[in-house]
């Protein structure tokens, strides 16, 4: 039984381990904060890290290799008190392309008021069904970043992660937090996730697979037939664009992808189009586009 027992033991041990989904690198920076010592959220950084890197988010099973990198900057901006602070929160993740040693940045938001409350020591508890200032800040980003990771690699892939985030928003706004409303014109958390399950953005759900997946993973092995897909997805975005008030949804596309996007397009043979598209589409980027035509 002994030699049964060690075996068993033996064939765990060389079984490969399920990583978690996150590689999310933390960062807390308090230099606005004056009059008090504040080394202490140093802890803050080492708890949000172990908080979003040490914890199952989905059934799926994920190999070491295929976490998604994301980054998570904590500014603190204000304290209102020694423990309560105002701070502003920039999630980005990125995704590998296909064939390359490259990663294409799929998403990033900066959550401008958050406030909460963090006195020293204390932890960050797992409660997903209840609403708190601080982790359910992390459980949004969290579903959020695994939602459109999923996305760009299988279309619409990502919806039960968005109906998770979905869920904890529901949760703040029950609660009255400032920040996650669902109001048209907003640009809020509550509005974002409400924009990414809204049947009239199906097609922006869809353009993030086919922009991922169709164009930047076949662009070393099909330049042209890539430049030509990514260009009939910003088309087919157009009435979109053209039939519905300013999103933020939209908008958060083309904030993250206008410079991938010029670097794309510049100095090829659909250049032409692409800038006809952009700079209806995307405006406040023009100057990026028409650098791409030189």
């Amino acid at each position: 039984m002994r030699a049964v027992f060690v075996l068993i033991l033996a064939v765990l041990w060389t079984l490969p381990a399920s990583a978690q989904e996150l590689n999310c690198s933390v960062t807390v920076n308090y230099s606005n904060l004056a009059g008090s010592d504040y080394t202490y959220l140093d802890e803050l950084r080492e708890r949000v890290t172990e908080y979003m890197n040490d914890r199952r988010w989905t059934d799926d099973r994920f190999e070491e290799m295929e976490r998604i990198d994301c980054t998570m900057s904590i500014v603190m901006l204000e304290a209102v008190s020694l423990t309560s602070f105002r701070a502003r929160l920039i999630v980005a993740s990125r995704r590998p392309i296909y064939g390359t040693a490259q990663q294409s940045t799929l998403v990033q938001f900066s959550d401008e008021d958050w406030r909460f409350d963090y006195p020293q020591g204390t932890p960050l508890t797992w409660e997903p069904d209840r609403y708190h200032p601080l982790t359910s800040m992390m459980n949004f980003y969290a579903w959020t970043l695994i939602g459109f990771d999923y996305d760009s690699f299988s279309e619409f892939g990502g919806t039960p992660h968005f109906e998770r985030a979905r869920r904890v928003a529901e949760l703040a706004q029950s609660s009255g937090a400032v920040g996650w409303q669902s109001l048209g014109g907003d640009r809020s958390k509550g509005e974002l996730i409400s924009q990414v399950l809204d049947q009239r953005y199906r097609d922006l759900r869809s353009a993030y697979f086919e922009y991922h997946y169709n164009g930047l993973d076949r662009f070393v092995t099909a330049t042209d037939r890539a430049r030509a897909s990514i260009l009939a997805t910003l088309q087919d975005l157009t009435p979109l664009y053209t039939g519905a008030s300013r999103g933020y949804f939209l908008d958060q596309f083309f904030a993250t992808k206008y410079q991938e996007l010029a670097a794309i397009f510049k100095g090829s043979n659909v250049a032409s189009q692409a800038f006809d598209v952009l700079q209806e589409m995307d405006p406040s980027h023009l100057s990026d586009y028409t650098q791409m035509m030189q």
